[in-house]
């Protein structure tokens, strides 16, 4: 019997949820979750490494090799081809500001997890440049 997927823990939504290439009509359409887009942001955009990103997230380091490896080719896919890129669903929960590897500054927070959220130390060994 296959095990329970984990929630994968992630900090925001994007700013954006669909790009459209310019000057081509196309109704291809590449659909990217928000848990394989917030794989890309920690490690494409914040330089973290996949244990790093696994810690951030909830789930395994393998799990999260096998979430940024989709994700990096459907967004090879939607460049490349010329496909409308859209980012949602997924199995997520938004970051309460309470773990330990919580990014405590983008998250999208309860008001009552602000109070107990915990402070991250700059110069933690564990952590990406979030």
């Amino acid at each position: 019997m296959a095990r329970p997927t984990r929630c994968r823990r992630i900090c925001m939504e994007p700013a954006y949820s669909r790009f459209r290439p310019e000057g081509i009509s196309t109704d291809e359409n590449v659909n990217m979750t928000l848990d394989e887009y917030e794989a890309i942001r920690l490690i494409d955009l914040n330089k973290c490494t996949h244990e790093q990103c696994a810690q951030q997230m909830g789930i395994s380091r393998t799990t999260v090799t096998e979430i940024y490896e989709s994700a990096r080719y459907k967004l090879a896919d939607s460049v490349v081809h010329g496909k409308i890129l859209s980012i949602s669903g997924g199995n997520y929960c938004f970051c309460d500001g309470t773990d330990t590897f919580c990014c405590n500054r983008n998250c999208k927070r309860t008001e009552n997890s602000t109070s107990h959220s915990k402070k991250r130390r700059k110069t933690d060994e564990n952590w990406c440049n979030i």
